[in-house]
């Protein structure tokens, strides 16, 4: 076969590229008038999924226009799904989205509902945080301030031990040395300086044996155990005394010690205090400190007062 039409009887022996050949050219063939290598080809560009005029939409089963004369095939293209027996095309709606009635619009996601959530989340995290401060806030100063009531540590005497607060809160009765009952030469002066007592008045004279002070007690709210306070001064020295209970003298004697570290013969930086722990009764009482047969009484006494239970 030649370059060119010889008059071929079928489409296979019809050289479309004829036109490229000397011959071919010298028999009057000519280059196609569509696209390359589809002779009467039309090339158009065109949107996604637009069909050529004469069709039906996009989904929709179509029957092909009939082919024109050998050798000339139709201008449209025609998509495989329309040929006769294919299965008809439907279109998938896109995920998330459900197709709505008539080929309407889907619904989308609930975004409003997601956002009135989100603000709920952080209003409650800042409600939170507000009342975490706030309480955190009372609770410092509320240590900052002191207890509107003293507990028991504080009170300024201490507590018995096995006695109520309110029982230690009983004033109880307390005597100056110048009410003291004199005896065996003992006397009242107020020439040392330190004296506790009205007046800086002490006894004085008190050592010699005899010598002695006595209190008459009265209004003891009950009978008990009490604790005795004796006030007095010493010459840098330890001292000591017996003690006389409503006739009865205790087999523990009042230790009047060098507890204030004061010089040798230096009676005004020798005033301190001690104690003895006694049984009263109920209303009145007799208490005496007398220099006894061996004692070492040279000391002053200035005070003597009560406190309820035995204390330290």
């Amino acid at each position: 076969m030649t370059p060119g039409n010889n008059g071929a009887s079928t489409p296979e022996d019809d050289d479309p590229f004829g036109y490229l050949y000397a011959d071919g050219q010298a028999n009057g063939a000519q280059p196609p008038s569509g696209g390359y290598g589809y002779p009467n080809s039309v090339s158009r560009v065109r949107a996604v999924g637009e069909r050529p005029y004469g069709q039906q939409a996009y989904g929709q089963q179509s029957v092909p226009q009939q082919q024109g004369a050998y050798g000339r095939p139709n201008a449209s293209y025609a998509a495989p799904e329309t040929f006769p027996g294919s299965a008809p095309t439907t279109q998938q709606p896109m995920p998330g989205h459900a197709s709505g009635g008539g080929g309407g619009r889907g619904r989308g996601p609930n975004t409003k509902g997601l956002l009135i959530g989100a603000i709920a989340v952080v209003a409650a995290v800042v409600i939170g945080i507000s009342v975490a401060m706030l309480g955190g806030g009372d609770d410092d100063a509320a240590g900052d301030q002191p207890s509107p009531t003293p507990s028991v540590s504080q009170s300024a005497e201490p507590t018995p031990s096995g006695e109520s607060s309110a029982d230690s809160e009983v004033e109880l009765p307390k005597i100056d040395a110048k009410a003291l009952q004199l005896g065996g030469g003992a006397t009242t002066a107020s020439d040392i300086k330190g004296a506790q007592a009205d007046g800086g008045v002490y006894v004085t004279g008190f050592n010699a044996v005899g010598a002695s002070v006595t209190w008459t007690v009265n209004g003891i709210p009950e009978s008990g155990k009490y604790t005795l306070y004796v006030g007095y001064g010493v010459p840098g020295k330890d001292a000591n005394a017996t003690l006389t209970v409503n006739g009865t003298p205790s087999t523990t004697g009042v230790d009047l010690k060098n507890w204030a570290n004061a010089p040798e013969g230096d009676y005004a930086k020798g005033w301190t205090r001690t104690y003895n722990y006694i049984q009263l009764n109920k209303g009145t009482n007799t208490i005496k400190v007398s220099c006894e047969q061996g004692n070492q009484c040279d000391a002053n006494l200035d005070q003597m007062w009560l406190v309820k239970g035995w204390v330290e």
